[in-house]
């Protein structure tokens, strides 16, 4: 392996290196490269718990990472996983418009805190200047997504 034999002249044999890339190996490395990220992607959504609301509307598909901004049970607001202060939302948010003026910030809220709380943070919202605000909620339980876009949004 990884010589071959040539006939050179005058009966002797003659070895040469063979000049072959063995691509076995890299090909294995990629193949458990793509399972690792496979495994690990759904791991790296937004750790705040929180018990989304069910609807029937279809599912959005967005290539960028979403700005999401978070309400949990106890009524906590988390930007992404830091949690904030409600005096600490509007500077937050601004300086990320700053960066990006079209930013679209998708607010979760659980099912179990009083709808007021969740205006008060879409209230912080549009003091901070964000003008695309989408609300997410869950899929019933059975229910396949629909390919339609009819998506469960309230954009300003």
């Amino acid at each position: 392996m990884g010589a071959s034999l040539k006939q050179g002249g005058r009966g002797r044999q003659r070895y040469t290196p063979m000049a072959e890339i063995n691509m076995t190996p890299f090909i294995d490395v990629m193949l458990v490269l793509l399972i690792v990220f496979m495994v690990a992607a759904p791991l790296l959504t937004v750790g705040v718990p929180v018990d989304l609301p069910k609807t029937q509307a279809a599912s959005i598909n967005q290539q960028v990472e979403p700005l999401t901004v978070s309400i949990d049970q106890q009524g906590r607001i988390f930007l992404q996983e830091t949690e904030l202060r409600m005096d600490q939302v509007v500077p937050r948010l601004r300086a990320v418009l700053a960066e990006k003026p079209d930013q679209t910030v998708f607010v979760r809220g659980d099912r179990v805190i009083a709808y007021g709380r969740i205006m008060e943070v879409m209230g912080l919202l549009a003091a901070s200047g964000i003008q695309k605000v989408s609300l997410i909620a869950e899929l019933p339980e059975g229910r396949p997504a629909s390919p339609a876009p009819a998506p469960a949004q309230r954009t300003r």
